[in-house]
């Protein structure tokens, strides 16, 4: 395809040459659908940080005419997956493919997301997947209608804001117990390991300076060393520390109602009136994963520990805004006991899949219509 301005060149990312025009790129590149309000985001000076964490990663960069006009990231892991005949795929995900504004619609998007494809198959990749907003049309008809991705599964991102001014309460008919790592791994391969998309590298995430740590709850009265009646268990990853999002597009009203909020939460506490963070200035964020737990007081004891990380979060006002949780899409008891937004809150996010290979591509009809598992697992280096 003839670009106007020469050959439209796809190469590696070089940090030396590219990190300020990627920097540069990104900045005036919204996230989501630009009629409604949309995410800026901030990589804080290391455009490869969301990442540089995964086992194995790429970046590519689109130049035209010497100016780059576009980028796009991947990353590839081990993950169980439930395909027949065999429990552990090679996957790759795609994450962060922008496009300069002036250069939309001439199908360099889609020459990235190929080129992508080329490095996963490569790296013998069985599937490849990407996440995007249900309603991001240009994202649906880009994956889905033209580069042949099918629907796979719609996890829900529960969004909760972090009021710095009040705690949550937890129940004293509970006791919490943050967990040495190697107890954690433990009880997630032993719970979660059957479950999609959980990463075989599970220690490496636990042991990441960004993991926060791992938390269970109990009922007072029983003892950890033998597994509960009822517990619950969920591990936080400071997102915040690798970038920052700012918010953007957001009408004039919502922002002078967010403004006297904070004002009458700072010079009248007595009122109690929630109070809205600001999303106008760069925010971080923590990221809840690996949410699971059993018995009948499993809800309390779940939105236990969702106070107990809110309360964490409210100490570092500078650090976190808000707090995210993903989970499967039909988990139910745990969106019930979540604490969140739904005004802030994605009842369905979208993932798309596609088999990279022959061999895989009978049964990739399979996986996309068997029952999914309860629990989902979301990669916390992913975010």
């Amino acid at each position: 395809m003839g670009y106007g301005s020469g050959e439209l060149i796809i190469r590696s990312y070089n940090a030396q040459n590219d990190r300020v025009r990627v920097e540069g790129l990104e900045s005036i590149c919204e996230v989501g659908p630009a009629d409604k309000p949309f995410l800026f985001t901030d990589t804080l000076g290391d455009p490869i940080c969301r990442i540089k964490n995964s086992p194995i990663y790429n970046m590519l960069v689109a130049e035209l005419g010497g100016q780059l006009v576009g980028v796009i990231q991947g990353t590839i892991k081990l993950v169980t997956l439930h395909k027949p005949p065999k429990n552990v795929a090679k996957v790759g995900y795609i994450l962060g493919l922008r496009v300069a504004p002036a250069y939309r619609r001439h199908g360099i998007g889609s020459r990235l997301v190929t080129k992508l494809e080329e490095w996963f198959v490569a790296c013998d990749v069985d599937y490849t997947y990407m996440a995007t907003e249900k309603d991001n049309e240009a994202s649906y008809k880009l994956f889905v209608n033209k580069l042949g991705y099918v629907k796979f599964r719609t996890p829900a991102i529960l969004v909760n804001p972090v009021n710095h001014h009040r705690s949550s309460q937890i129940s004293s008919n509970f006791k919490l117990t943050k967990l040495k790592i190697e107890e954690a791994e433990s009880l997630y391969r032993k719970y979660l390991s059957s479950t999609e998309f959980f990463p075989i590298d599970m220690g490496n995430i636990l042991r990441n300076k960004l993991s926060l740590g791992t938390w269970v709850s109990y009922p007072k009265g029983e003892t950890w060393g033998k597994i509960p009646t009822s517990w619950a268990m969920l591990s936080v990853w400071n997102s915040g520390e690798l970038f920052k999002l700012r918010l953007g597009n957001v009408p004039i009203s919502c922002f002078m109602y967010t403004k006297s909020s904070q004002l009458i939460q700072k010079f009248l506490p007595c009122f109690k009136l929630p109070s809205i963070p600001d999303f106008f200035n760069p925010f971080g964020f923590y990221f809840i994963y690996g949410v699971y737990g059993e018995g009948p007081l499993y809800g309390k004891l779940v939105k236990s520990l969702c106070n107990f990380v809110h309360n964490m979060a409210s100490s570092k006002p500078k650090d976190c805004k808000v707090i995210v949780t993903e989970i499967g899409g039909n988990d139910t008891r745990s969106k019930l006991h979540i604490p969140h937004r739904k005004s802030m809150s994605c009842s369905e996010d979208l993932w798309c899949i596609k088999s990279l290979k022959n061999e895989d591509r009978k049964s990739l009809h399979k996986l996309t219509t068997m029952p999914p598992t309860r629990a989902l697992f979301v990669d916390p280096r992913e975010v």
